[in-house]
């Protein structure tokens, strides 16, 4: 048990898979996991463990920011012995040619945070997904019949940046779209030498303007939770 986790030290799987939305982590667990049972609930940061195809999978949520998914990820890592952290979420399109609903994998994220700065001594190292995952991800998305874009992504420290320049410069650099966590994820993994990824759907567009509601997001976006559980259950 820690600060923040009042789960017990073996209640968690080796690979969590941590949406940002803890009721969207109950809605996994209810609709996709066997014998699932409620492990921790401080700040109702939900989390859960059961199984799926067999294997032992925990779902918990990591909030909003790379603030707070460093802070759940640090725990579950240094605390709850995690060795697998999927993360999955939503992202704003910043390239015409992704579409909203599109099934982003994250291969590396940029940031205008300075977390990942103060963890390199102020050196500005890439972030990126571990490969294996990625590879199979991609590989499952063929075979789940999952069409999905393979490409970098921004992880944004202010949801209402003032920057108005920022989602051209994102345009232009062949960024695929703009989160607020990938990069926090894939700096602390890289670390404390965890595996680690981000599977993404497109929940508005920054381009377009078109978006989804939060109910949309909490209770839909199922293409990616099936990639993310195909992937979590690879040994």
């Amino acid at each position: 048990m820690t600060a923040h986790i009042n789960a017990k030290t073996n209640d968690f799987a080796q690979t969590v898979i941590m949406p940002g939305d803890p009721l969207r982590a109950k809605f996994i667990a209810e609709t996709y996991l066997i014998d699932a049972r409620q492990i921790c609930n401080v700040r109702n940061m939900l989390g859960y463990t059961g199984t799926y195809n067999g294997i032992p999978v925990s779902v918990m949520g990591h909030g909003m920011g790379i603030p707070s998914i460093t802070l759940y990820a640090h725990e579950l890592i240094n605390d709850f012995n995690v060795k697998r952290i999927i993360r999955i979420g939503s992202l704003g399109a910043t390239q015409h040619s992704v579409k909203m609903r599109d099934v982003i994998l994250a291969v590396a994220a940029g940031t205008d945070s300075m977390t990942n700065q103060k963890r390199a001594n102020g050196y500005n190292i890439a972030t990126s997904a571990t490969f294996s995952l990625l590879y199979s991800a991609y590989e499952s998305a063929k075979t789940l019949d999952i069409p999905v874009k393979v490409g970098n992504v921004f992880s944004g420290d202010l949801y209402y940046d003032p920057d108005e320049s920022l989602i051209s410069t994102l345009e232009k650099s062949g960024v695929l779209g703009v989160d607020m966590e990938v990069a926090g994820l894939y700096g602390i993994a890289q670390q404390f030498n965890i595996e680690s990824l981000a599977i993404l759907t497109v929940s508005d567009h920054c381009l377009t303007g078109e978006e989804t509601t939060a109910e949309e997001r909490q209770l839909t976006f199922n293409n990616m939770i099936k990639l993310a559980l195909q992937v979590a259950i690879k040994p």
